[in-house]
């Protein structure tokens, strides 16, 4: 069976591939120097806060003193994400050899970001001008219902009971490779949707994100500048109203379309309007690794492949059911069991063994998830056997042949076949055989010759 793989790629991936002049246009920005500082790997770090008052060129041996024994696969991957940033440049000297020099305008940036600090991209709007503002426990449940909300109506616009305002063009925009649609038919999945909805929500994010930015230009956007206003809005403090009339208009349609998925709240004053970032949007600067922190787990799975997830929530249920039969749920319980049938639906749309183990240990409920392993072993030996049973079979269209008018022209047949490498099965007693689809019109043009 065929894999789709979704690749969340976070900022950083989307830096690196910016031209070097639009990459020194976002290092002017200091917390842009910051935001990227924030993304890399702790070696990679380490070489940029050494060599961040260093003006001449390190070589690649006096780096490489820098590194422990058995460290080096690691050193070569810090360095080759330097270089794909355009932090480090790279140059040769028959002399000296390799050696690596820091991008003047980050150094700069990033001397300043040190000795001065940071300086915030818009100040908070003073309390007595914003009517009140939500909690933060108000704010991380509205931003889980918005997320939530557009899962749902991913998987069934059925399920969701309110409406959204979640725009026809964002929504085609988000579900680009996540379904797909027939004439006069409704939308379905795709092996890329089903596998999206098992990701854990920081990496279902960056694809969002990522596919958000890439598309820009369909709009007539700058990626450039989508890139720049998501790290600086990462910077914004959680909870405080900033006001909408110190962005630009890009900037304000990029806002009310991060509303949709719970990134901020939009609030209306009597003559101000302003924005609420949510952790979703705080966060955007970090890397998938930093950011994917361990959250509340809801599933427990017992050695009868009967599972309890502890929730509320319609979404939970909606992915539970993609690989397991729901039997019956209660206001804060759902109840169901991974079966060989549920499996096998679950294998056919494109997820795959490992994807759903994944997401029972991520998910796994607090009671069980410091245990060794916390999804029991018999189960996910079973998955896996399932998945592989599946496998052993290779279903290739073909085309049956019999009933043929002598035995000269069956044996034609078969060694035209043959010859073709599409002869699947042959029966000569009762000359009948079996040729793959490729082959088929071939030889009803050779058998029609034949005659």
């Amino acid at each position: 069976m065929p894999q789709v793989r979704i690749i969340a790629k976070n900022f950083m991936d989307m830096v690196a591939a910016l031209p070097a002049m639009k990459l020194d246009r976002l290092y002017q920005n200091a917390f842009i120097c910051e935001a990227i500082l924030r993304s890399l790997q702790p070696l990679a770090k380490k070489y940029v806060i050494q060599m961040c008052y260093i003006e001449e060129p390190i070589t690649s041996k006096s780096l490489e003193e820098w590194v422990l024994p058995g460290g080096f696969s690691k050193h070569k991957v810090a360095i080759d994400r330097l270089l794909q940033l355009r932090i480090f440049s790279e140059s040769f000297d028959r002399t000296t050899g390799t050696s690596y020099r820091m991008n003047a305008t980050f150094q700069i940036n990033l001397q300043k970001l040190i000795t001065c600090g940071a300086i915030l991209p818009r100040e908070p709007m003073p309390s007595n001008i914003t009517i009140r503002l939500p909690s933060s426990q108000e704010l991380e449940t509205y931003a889980l219902q918005q997320w939530e909300c557009f899962l749902l109506q991913l998987i069934n616009s059925a399920q969701v009971e309110r409406m959204t305002n979640i725009s026809p063009s964002m929504m085609r925009i988000f579900q680009r490779g996540l379904l797909t649609q027939r004439d006069k038919e409704a939308p379905r999945l795709t092996e890329s949707g089903f596998q999206f909805l098992l990701m854990d929500t920081n990496a279902q994010l960056w694809y969002i994100i990522r596919e958000y930015i890439s598309n820009s230009e369909e709009i007539g956007v700058d990626p450039e500048d989508l890139i720049s206003f998501m790290l600086e809005l990462s910077f914004h403090e959680t909870g405080q109203a900033y006001n909408m009339n110190t962005l630009d208009e890009i900037q304000r349609n990029t806002i009310k379309d991060l509303e949709d998925l719970g990134l901020v709240k939009l609030q209306q004053g009597r003559k101000e309007s302003w924005f609420i970032p949510t952790k979703l949007a705080t966060n955007l600067s970090v890397s998938l690794t930093d950011s994917s922190s361990r959250k509340e787990g809801f599933v427990m799975v017992e050695t009868n492949f009967r599972m309890y997830a502890y929730s509320s929530s319609k979404l939970h249920t909606e992915i539970l059911r993609l690989f397991s039969r729901v039997e019956y749920q209660l206001p804060n319980l759902i109840v169901a069991s991974i079966t060989k049938e549920s499996l096998y639906n679950a294998f056919e749309n494109g997820i795959t063994a490992e994807q759903i183990i994944s997401f029972l240990q991520q998910n796994a409920h607090a009671r069980v998830a410091e245990r060794v392993p916390s999804v029991p072993e018999n189960v996910t030996d079973q998955i896996r056997l399932w998945e592989s049973d599946l496998n052993r079979v290779e279903m290739t269209p073909a085309h049956f042949y019999d009933e043929f008018p002598s035995r000269d022209v069956y044996e034609a047949a078969c060694d035209f076949a043959r010859e073709c490498g599409g002869l699947l099965w042959e029966d000569s007693k009762k000359m009948r055989l079996v040729v793959n689809t490729e082959v088929h019109l071939q030889m009803r043009e050779h058998l029609r010759r034949q005659k």
